[in-house]
Parts: structure tokens; sequence; C-alpha cells
């Protein structure tokens, strides 16, 4: 990765939030608190709403010095020069986007509860592989659920492994020690009572687990 974006940590997701004001603010707050990326996605947005979203975000998080991730859509992340692309199974070729946005960029892949489908996109040159819903989450209720294994399955990758789905600080240590890099979480910190204070208790979950070497 170009620049060295922190490997582990909380990897906040941006909420269905439709005034660009508003979602700077509560963005704002969690990247102060510490969150070490940022994925722009708002599935209730029209493509211009998303446009302004996302150029509103990405000074903000160049100030912070967090990368600028967006969901879905790798046109617009090539087209805005965000620091990358996540993509689900319907997002388009992985090798694509690769393609456009440079060997420097973040490009991550939704992988499920399928171990097949991070090998297959590690061969097309993500940056990280996703994994889950682990438990059961507000934003997709309906999500497959992934087992804790598969994050010790994707060890030998030797990329990032990203946990997600209804991830809170109570059952964030678990994955963590079972080899997750990053967690991904929406609803944990931007419906919290107190958004920096929910990052914290996020981070604190990597304190005591040890962070495993690299496979030759």
């Amino acid at each position: 990765m170009n620049p060295p974006w922190p490997r582990r940590g909380l990897y906040a997701i941006t909420p269905d939030e439709p005034d660009t004001g508003a979602l700077t603010a509560r963005v704002g707050v969690v990247l102060a608190a510490g969150a070490s990326w940022l994925q722009y996605r708002n599935k209730h947005a029209d493509a211009a709403l998303r446009l302004e979203q996302a150029l509103a975000l990405q000074p903000l998080c160049r100030r912070h010095g967090v990368p600028l991730i967006v969901n879905d859509d790798w046109r617009m992340a090539a087209q805005i020069g965000a620091d990358g692309a996540h993509l689900g199974e319907d997002d388009g070729e992985l090798a694509a986007a690769r393609a456009v946005l440079g060997e420097a960029a973040l490009v991550g892949a939704s992988c499920y509860d399928d171990i097949a489908l991070a090998r297959a996109a590690a061969a097309q040159g993500a940056s990280y592989v996703a994994f889950g819903a682990f438990f059961p989450s507000p934003t997709k209720p309906h999500a497959r659920r992934a087992a804790a294994l598969l994050l010790q399955q994707a060890a030998p990758l030797n990329l990032p492994r990203v946990a997600i789905g209804g991830i809170t600080p109570d059952n964030a240590r678990g994955l963590v020690l079972a080899g997750a890099d990053l967690l991904a979480v929406i609803s944990g910190v931007f419906d919290a009572a107190d958004p920096a204070a929910a990052v914290r208790a996020y981070l604190s979950c990597f304190q005591e687990a040890p962070q495993e070497e690299p496979h030759e």
C-alpha cells in the first residue's frame, strides 16, 4: 500500500446520512477519535449526492491521514482520486478496478462466508478481503453469516482481513484473536450515544491481541 496505511484498527463505514454537512460533522468526530480507514457508503443517495458527499469527505480524510474508500462505485473513486474502492459481488471485476485505480489504491472485496471468493480476489489484486456478517446486523439483517474460522483460513493470503456485521466492542475481541485486522462498523459507531467513546472501545480490542507475522 502506498502510502502505508494502518493495517489494523477500526474501519468506519458511513451511515445513510442525507445531509452532507451533518455527514462531515459526524465523520469528523469518528476520525478524530482514531478510526483507521473510512468507507463512504450511502445506499439511499442518488449519483449527484454521492459525488457531493464523497468530495466533501475527501479533505477531511486527508487532514486526519485516513484513506477514503468508496463503496461499490470504483469509477467514482477514480473520478475524484479517492484512495480506493470496495467491491461486492455485483460491483464489477476487481481486476478492472485495479487497472484503473492503480497499484497504490486500496481495492477491497466482500467475500461474505466464502474463502474461495477471498482467494480469487487476492489473485485479481485485492488489497484486503472482508468477511461477514459475523453477527446479526441492523444494516443487513438478512446477510449471509460467516464463521471466525474464515479469518484463520485467509491468513496465508497475506492481506488485511476485515470483519463486518453486527460487531460490537463486546464481541469484537474474539474476532481480533481469530485474525481480524480491521473491524468494519456502521451503527456501532455512528448510532452510539458517544461515537468517539465507541471508537476507543473498538480500538481497545486490539490492545491485548497478538499481531500475526506475515506468512512466507
